[in-house]
């Protein structure tokens, strides 16, 4: 029960030890306290800043992420639409020395026919020719078989030089 009522006695020693604790605690831990939380404060506000200087420049960095993808994608689209132009560029030569190529065989044939169809005539011409002189030869012996119609063949060839 003393403890619930004190007796001054025990208030002064309580108040001495309190003051001398508080003394050396003033003199020797206060500051050094004072100096860490300052430090910490310090150390935390430091992170703070470095950590909104990060976030300053994950920004800076993402910005200029997207600025380069952007660039990216337009350049990959250039060259897209650069190799869609020479495909097509390439495909209308192929098809023009496609078509010329054609062309240029269609004539041929149509000079090799040509020619062909002239040798045929010929051929046949020579053909034809033969076959008259043969034809010719046959009816004249046939019709000059005998002296008295060769007498009368020259007789009416001789008529008609004179008569021209």
């Amino acid at each position: 029960m003393e403890l619930v009522k004190p007796s001054i006695g025990l208030i002064f020693w309580m108040v001495v030890s309190f003051s001398i604790i508080l003394f050396l605690l003033k003199k020797f831990a206060w500051q050094p306290i004072l100096s860490m939380i300052k430090e910490r404060e310090d150390s935390i506000e430091n992170a703070l800043l470095a950590a909104e200087k990060a976030k300053e420049e994950m920004k800076a960095l993402q910005s200029d992420n997207e600025r380069i993808l952007a660039e990216a994608r337009n350049e990959r689209d250039a060259m897209l639409k650069e190799a869609r132009e020479l495909k097509e560029k390439m495909i209308a030569e192929a098809k023009g020395i496609a078509a010329k190529e054609g062309e240029r065989m269609l004539e041929a044939s149509r000079v090799s026919i040509q020619n062909e169809k002239v040798a045929a005539i010929a051929e046949i011409k020579n053909q034809v020719t033969t076959l008259s002189i043969e034809i010719a030869e046959k009816i004249l012996k046939s019709e000059l078989s005998t002296d008295e119609k060769q007498k009368s063949l020259v007789n009416s060839l001789l008529k008609e030089v004179n008569l021209n």
